[in-house]
């Protein structure tokens, strides 16, 4: 059993028998001191100690209440618990790129070896400073980058205008709504400036028209990408991320798209997609979304 099993597994323990009351002095200081720093910093403590096997993070998590929506995950600190025995010894990484805070949200993009390499966004809520919810989107990491010599995680991470969150988040909702949901196509250069686009997705190149050519050759080969729902809209200053359900081809997926926007358009863009299980394998009944 590696250090992240041990320190998980006794962790967890301590916290289902330790009442609050029952609390020491000393461990009421360091619940104080934890709670001084933000729902962002908890959060990314808390990915990390996937690969660092520290225990101290597991702290941030409300141990009553934990509803988790990754779907071959079981609910509660113990379903977190039990992946965990499941990695192999000394095999996890986790390097969070992105991180942002919404309210009662903080949202992560991760680079990720997680049973093999994959690249990871995160939600998670918050109640009373403590996690009480998570959901998120995993994709195998590609051997190689896009036509445009892009990754999954590259490009900017600068956080700026905080002042136009909310007007940002309207622009990246209506244009997931008019375009990928509703398929309104003359309204998609309302949401650009020009062609300028940098896309981080594999599969495609930069640039509005490029973006426009990969998907008509997708269609060319009777695959086609079709957002039904969108589940959440979530962002803070320049970037915006909106996790939607729909249909990769044959596939039920969960879409999530993280877009930076710039002056009141939309100027980069990076994306998981993760095909949803069929529900008769889910180890707990939240749903993806």
């Amino acid at each position: 059993m590696n250090k992240v099993i041990v320190s998980a597994v006794v962790f967890f323990g301590l916290c289902v028998t330790t009442s609050y009351g029952q609390t020491s002095k000393k461990s009421k200081i360091k619940k104080e001191n934890k709670m001084e720093i933000s729902n962002k910093q908890k959060v990314v403590a808390l990915i990390k100690s996937i690969e660092t096997g520290a225990h101290e993070p597991v702290a941030y998590i409300n141990p009553e209440k934990y509803i988790q929506h990754n779907l071959g995950v079981a609910d509660g600190l113990a379903g977190f618990g039990a992946v965990l025995q499941q990695l192999p010894p000394n095999s996890a990484k986790a390097n969070t790129v992105r991180a942002f805070e919404d309210g009662d949200f903080v949202f992560t993009q991760t680079d990720y070896n997680f049973f093999g390499p994959k690249i990871g966004f995160d939600i998670f809520r918050f109640e009373n400073g403590l996690i009480v919810e998570h959901w998120d989107n995993l994709q195998l990491t590609p051997e190689s980058a896009n036509p445009s010599g892009r990754t999954m995680i590259d490009g900017t991470t600068e956080l700026k205008d905080l002042d136009k969150t909310e007007a940002n988040k309207i622009v990246v909702k209506n244009f997931v709504e008019d375009v990928l949901v509703n398929g309104k196509m003359e309204k998609i250069a309302n949401y650009f400036n020009g062609d300028d686009y940098i896309q981080h997705n594999p599969n495609i190149p930069d640039q509005l028209s490029g973006l426009g050519g990969a998907l008509e050759a997708l269609a060319k080969q009777g695959i086609f990408m079709k957002f039904y729902t969108v589940h959440k809209v979530l962002g803070q200053g320049n970037f915006v991320l909106v996790v939607s359900e729909g249909h990769f081809g044959a596939d039920h997926t969960s879409f999530y798209d993280l877009f930076r926007v710039e002056n009141g358009k939309i100027a980069e863009h990076w994306d998981v997609m993760e095909k949803i299980a069929p529900q008769d394998t889910w180890k707990n009944t939240n749903g993806k979304f």
